[in-house]
């Protein structure tokens, strides 16, 4: 795999099934462009298989622990959690490495993502991003409707016509073709959308408590959105809740928000058991 020299370096995370009993490998070594870790077990006798998250080495004018912390929290957020069968596990030797760091800013800053749930230490197994249950993922959809549904209720009190306006942009490229030919493009616009409809509430606080749930609802949304032809009515909804936003309907609004992110939780509900 080529990288171009200004990328950051990789650190790679690796897989275990999440039941069963396997003997493990040992994992790989530093490559020239990052670091990778090699699939702890055979994959369907097809031998290794390799995941690569991008993590940024840290700068040395802010603390090593925070930057660790900030920089492992955004490899989760990228991760595709639900993306596969196994489990992903981190390996601190190899991140320490990656970041240019010693393992102790490291292991501090796995202690913290432990502590807000995003982590989980299994002794002499190793440390592994944790995957939420299907009921645990819907209850979570279901609090995001919730919050973001209050959300846009205040984008139409406080936000500006220009911000309202930026919304339309984020689809601009899907008004002559179906989401369905550009699903990677259309899934990011899509979260970026919901992300700025948090931010236009004005809420520091909504959007620090929404943050948490992000990292799994994302990973959901960018799952579940090539299935049952979601992409093509996510955007007819997203046009009408920016419509609603734009005329400052704030009860109807706040309704076709809430039922955006309802209709993906029963989605999850009837569709998604693999998640069990």
């Amino acid at each position: 795999m080529s990288h171009d020299v200004h990328d950051p370096p990789l650190v790679a995370v690796a897989l275990r099934p999440r039941a069963g009993s396997h003997r493990r490998r040992r994992a790989a070594g530093a490559s020239d462009a990052g670091v990778v870790f090699d699939n702890v077990v055979p994959i369907a006798g097809r031998g290794l298989r390799r995941l690569e998250l991008p993590v940024a080495p840290v700068n040395v004018s802010v603390s090593f622990r925070d930057q660790a912390y900030a920089a492992l929290k955004q490899a989760i957020v990228n991760a595709d959690i639900y993306g596969q069968p196994e489990e992903i596990r981190i390996d601190e030797r190899q991140l320490s490495q990656a970041l240019g760091v010693s393992r102790t800013p490291v292991r501090e800053a796995m202690t913290l993502l432990e502590q807000e749930g995003f982590l989980r230490t299994e002794p002499r197994r190793g440390v592994f991003i944790v995957r939420k249950t299907k009921r645990q993922i819907v209850e979570m959809i279901e609090m995001w409707a919730a919050l973001e549904s209050m959300a846009a209720r205040l984008a139409t009190l406080h936000a500006s016509d220009e911000e309202i306006a930026s919304l339309r942009t984020m689809f601009d490229e899907f008004r002559n073709e179906a989401p369905a030919s550009h699903l990677e493009e259309y899934s990011e616009a899509n979260i970026r959308f919901h992300q700025a409809i948090i931010r236009l509430s004005g809420s520091h606080l909504m959007g620090k408590t929404i943050e948490n749930l992000f990292i799994h609802v994302r990973a959901v949304r960018k799952l579940t959105i090539s299935q049952a032809d979601r992409a093509a009515r996510s955007i007819v909804d997203h046009m009408r809740i920016i419509e609603a936003l734009e005329n400052r309907e704030t009860e109807l609004a706040e309704s076709l928000v809430r039922q955006h992110s309802l209709d993906l939780a029963a989605h999850v509900e009837k569709h998604c058991d693999f998640l069990d």
